[in-house]
């Protein structure tokens, strides 16, 4: 689960990288008033950021499906693919709320547009990727925290005996 935490975080960094090189090319060719404006830019800059977010899924999801069916019991086998399911609704809901506080945050400081401007052009999503990738660094360091206070799986301790 570890490495596909972290290529979570390359891939939101890449994403970062994209859009801020997408966005100083709009502003230099004369598009900053024009969101539906073609920028001369190749598609090839967003294919890190695809490539990484397959890997961070592939990663995570497969130990995460094996960490829950060897850690719990048989018999709640559903239960822990529901689960699943539960923290990606959950994990939609809290990137709506942090989509809303940053744009509410961002508006109210004084500045013209917020980071997620309706404008693309105008507003920083850089530097929303950058955010969002600070927060996956959080959330590694927390599930580090996790695997330390949650000692050996049951796998770990068959095999050693």
């Amino acid at each position: 689960m570890g490495i596909g935490l972290l290529f979570s975080v390359a891939s939101m960094a890449s994403w970062a990288i994209a859009e801020s090189k997408r966005r100083e090319l709009a502003i230099k060719e004369g598009f900053s008033d024009e969101p539906q404006a073609v920028v001369d830019m190749s598609v090839m800059w967003l294919l890190p950021h695809f490539v990484l977010t397959g890997l961070a899924e592939g990663f995570y999801t497969v130990a995460e499906n094996e960490f829950m069916y060897t850690e719990f019991p048989k018999s709640m086998s559903s239960i822990s693919s529901s689960l699943s399911v539960l923290g990606v609704s959950v994990a939609n809901l809290v990137a709506s709320i942090i989509l809303n506080g940053v744009d509410y945050f961002t508006k109210s400081r004084g500045s013209k547009e917020s980071w997620v401007a309706d404008n693309i052009n105008k507003g920083h999503y850089d530097y929303y990727f950058w955010l969002i990738s600070g927060l996956c660094v959080v959330n590694f360091l927390y599930y580090l925290a996790c695997i330390k206070a949650y000692g050996p799986c049951k796998k770990e301790v068959d095999e050693k005996e």
